[in-house]
């Protein structure tokens, strides 16, 4: 049975004063008292700015040995390239030297790499995953898709032949969004709540509404036996909770550690 570690996608909120920080805290004391209570963290930043190798090793000098990140690749990485683009070259180059700290003392969990919804399946965008892997060669790198067409054994069994994890999803129902498949392709299990906000998943004005959703205890309890179930095939699963309005992340991650016995 692999390791579990529970964590949230960022930590920087002003709305989790009084939830989880205290009132007083000030923004750049965040990142220690967040790795006092968390094992792991998943930097959503990097999404939209490209990290570099200062910032990188500063988070990771204020973090304990044995923390962990998984850091998000860059919106150039995966929300630019559509069928026969150019491909961005300099961005996994610059991306990759930034996670250097992290790798040197063993704090890169993974690397998420997550397409949108337009990112469908094609023989250009399976090439294009082969190209991720080989830009990303020395880090765990994990994929979450967004668009249903991906779920075809084809897929699961690619991802298994290039060493790719698979993000496990949580999300609303919709036709056409991911469902909840549960299993592991690599030996690195992923899953990540993004919560159940239906009526605002397509029609938002804010990107903070779609994941605006507080997990019931039932709601957790549905996916213990698949935490379960990751855990057997797994070194390692992380999880991961995107619902981070308000500090609601925080509140469902006491929820799953308990239900998880931790």
């Amino acid at each position: 049975m692999g390791e579990l570690l529970i964590g949230t996608s960022g930590f920087s909120y002003r709305d989790w004063r009084g939830v989880f920080y205290p009132e007083s805290i000030k923004p750049g004391m965040m990142l220690e008292f967040y790795a006092a209570h968390f094992p792991l963290l998943e930097l959503d930043f990097s999404y939209y700015r490209m990290p570099d190798y200062k910032t990188m090793a500063g988070m990771e000098r204020r973090t304990p040995d044995g923390f962990l990140f998984a850091v998000k690749a860059h919106q150039s990485m995966t929300h630019a390239f559509s069928g026969n683009s150019e491909i961005d070259r300099e961005a996994f180059r610059t991306f990759r030297a930034a996670l250097e700290p992290l790798r040197a003392q063993g704090k890169l969990g993974c690397v998420l790499v997550q397409f949108p919804w337009s990112f469908q399946y094609t023989p250009a965008n399976l090439s294009y995953l082969r190209f991720v892997r080989e830009e990303l060669s020395d880090d765990p790198v994990v994929v979450e898709f967004r668009n249903a067409q991906w779920v075809r054994k084809e897929v699961t069994h690619f991802l298994v032949e290039h060493q790719l994890g698979f993000c496990c999803v949580d999300e609303p129902r919709l036709k056409g969004l991911f469902p909840p498949v549960v299993g592991a392709t690599s030996d690195l299990g992923y899953i990540r709540f993004h919560g159940r906000n239906a009526a605002k998943w397509w029609k938002h004005e804010q990107p903070w509404e779609r994941y605006d959703y507080l997990y019931t205890r039932k709601e957790l309890e549905e996916w213990q036996p698949k935490v379960l179930k990751l855990m057997s095939q797994t070194r390692r699963t992380m999880v991961l909770f995107n619902n981070c309005h308000a500090g609601q992340a925080v509140i469902n991650t006491r929820m799953l550690r308990e239900l998880m016995g931790l």
